[in-house]
């Protein structure tokens, strides 16, 4: 997952705080982004808790971004390196994105909870996706909590396997994502 973190962050901020005037959004205190690779030869798991992002209630806006190269976990620290430099090519694409509307026309700005689908533009490895992503989210009070579960086709983002270890990453990887946000006026 992968391409644009601070200039996103920043950008994501200014988007969505130029949509809303003086309602509360939602920042992210806390995220966690893991992803899940169960090949026929390998299972790998990485985490990440550098997540970052915005949901603005008003108009049911979001971005996120996080920060390839703070995914730990994996195998060995040689698989870790091959994830950056290889695969996900963090040094051109550091940042993975998703921003877009929440489908449902809810109240977020309500205490519940909500299963919700949201619509947007996921970027990895410097390609953008249109996705419809399925997710949870708990509003009590001040915070806010989002959690979703869903599956990324490497080749959508084209990111390449060799030949060589083809049956040690998977095709489809599984993302699970889960976020804490507090209201934040503006």
């Amino acid at each position: 997952m992968y391409h644009f973190w601070h200039t996103l962050h920043i950008a994501a901020f200014v988007f969505i705080s130029a949509t809303s005037s003086v309602h509360a959004q939602y920042l992210i205190t806390e995220g966690t982004v893991k992803f899940i690779s169960d090949a026929p030869l390998e299972y790998i798991t990485a985490t990440s808790r550098s997540l970052k992002g915005v949901v603005s209630p008003p108009d049911r806006t979001f971005a996120f971004t996080i920060d390839i190269p703070s995914f730990n976990g994996f195998n060995s620290p040689l698989q870790r390196i091959h994830f950056n430099e290889n695969y996900l090519e963090s040094g051109t694409y550091p940042s993975a994105t998703f921003k877009g509307k929440f489908i449902e026309d809810v109240d977020l700005t309500k205490d519940g909870s909500y299963a919700l689908r949201v619509k947007g533009k996921l970027q990895i490895h410097g390609i953008e996706k249109e996705r419809i992503i399925k997710g949870s989210v708990i509003v009590r009070g001040n915070e806010m909590h989002i959690t979703s579960a869903f599956t990324i086709l490497l080749e959508d983002h084209d990111i390449r396997i060799p030949r060589v270890v083809y049956q040690k990453i998977a095709k489809v990887v599984s993302v699970e994502v889960s976020a804490k946000l507090e209201a934040n006026k503006l």
